[in-house]
């Protein structure tokens, strides 16, 4: 059993050193092409809009304010500043959305962003990305990058799309810091010991973001709130949570394998499922000596066994907000064939660690 154990983790520590790094320096290198363009857009958009700061920015050759959706998908995230004068409100009635209240009517003057407040009182996430949809729609024609770059038509999104190959959606949004989300209150869980009360302190001081972006949980509903409603978004604070023995290396091993074989019509998974399966697999085996680098055929083993049991159930909860189901709206054949996908890779790993020199 150990010896097969062994033989796992040394294909798998192979297949991360030759297949994930190539996967990495290939999207390092893409981002780079893709933020030269971004960059010069949203220079563009604050020429005509100094409320709208790029906050992309490039530090030790890497950039922030990039998220990786896949190898040709990315998202900027546009932080913008003074929220100050609004509640955040969370009352659950919107799973995975907040909205932003003017604490006093008063202060409507007060607001950096008085024109998108509406008559209630909400500050309109709509509204704010309807008016940089219309900038950024500006800048794409000014821009020195125009002849490679066009917005992406019929979403409300701003989306762009680069060389016809890279797609990069920017949203604006606002960090919240010191604060916790209500509709996150049950985490951590009293009775699980991972990660520890001086983690979680730093995590729940790390905040969130509230984006600016359609949520699915609420498609087909289209009140006012809801249209005004703002996207919850957690990455920093799942960032820290993976720090440390080989989680990193478990999620790249993951990215790489769905990337490779689970890129599967419908879209039914992308690398936000692996990520939310790893932060439960790390509540599962809670001690560091579980995310020794020995540990890693054992972890992944456990994820993919998770996520075929998620996809078979059609229900992948958001690690911070249970409520939230991350499969919504996704068609149930497009989840039925990533299962059976995700078995066959399972099975492969399993059986015949050799099989990952091919995957």
């Amino acid at each position: 059993m150990i010896a097969t154990q062994a033989k796992l983790v040394y294909q798998l520590n192979k297949y991360y050193n030759e297949r994930c790094q190539s996967r990495k320096a290939a999207i390092a290198k893409t981002i780079r092409e893709v933020c030269k363009v971004v960059s010069d857009v949203l220079k563009e958009v604050e020429v005509q809009e100094p409320r709208f700061i790029s906050s992309l920015s490039e530090i030790d050759a890497r950039y922030e304010g990039m998220e990786v959706i896949s190898p040709n998908e990315f998202e900027v995230v546009l932080y913008l500043n003074q929220m100050g004068v609004f509640n955040f409100v969370d009352d659950g009635s919107l799973p995975g959305c907040a909205v932003l209240k003017l604490s006093d009517g008063r202060k409507r003057s007060m607001s950096l962003w008085v024109e998108f407040i509406t008559a209630s009182g909400y500050l309109s996430a709509r509204k704010i990305r309807s008016r940089f949809q219309t900038l950024v729609a500006q800048a794409v024609d000014k821009c020195s990058y125009r002849d490679v770059v066009k917005m992406v038509a019929d979403t409300s999104e701003v989306k762009l799309r680069i060389r016809e190959r890279y797609v990069v959606q920017i949203t604006p949004a606002f960090k919240c810091t010191g604060i916790w989300p209500r509709s996150a209150a049950q985490w951590p869980m009293p009775h699980i010991p991972w990660p520890g009360p001086n983690r979680v302190a730093e995590v729940k001081a790390e905040g969130f973001n509230l984006l600016s972006k359609e949520c699915y949980s609420l498609m087909g509903k289209q009140s006012s709130a809801e249209s005004d409603a703002w996207v919850l978004q957690f990455s920093e604070a799942e960032n820290r949570l993976l720090m440390g023995g080989c989680r990193k290396k478990c999620l790249s091993v993951l990215k790489t394998l769905r990337d490779r074989h689970l890129e599967l019509p419908g879209q039914p998974l992308n690398n936000y499922h692996m990520k939310t399966l790893l932060l439960y697999e790390c509540e599962k085996h809670p001690r560091e000596t579980d995310w020794d680098e020995s540990c890693l055929g054992d972890r992944l083993n456990g994820i993919l066994l998770q996520l075929i049991s998620c996809l078979q159930c059609r229900r992948c909860p958001h690690y911070f907000l249970p409520n939230l189901d991350l499969f919504q709206g996704k068609p149930h054949s497009a989840l039925e064939a990533a299962a059976k996908q995700t078995w066959r890779l399972a099975r492969e790993i399993l059986t015949n660690a050799k099989s990952l020199d091919k995957l």
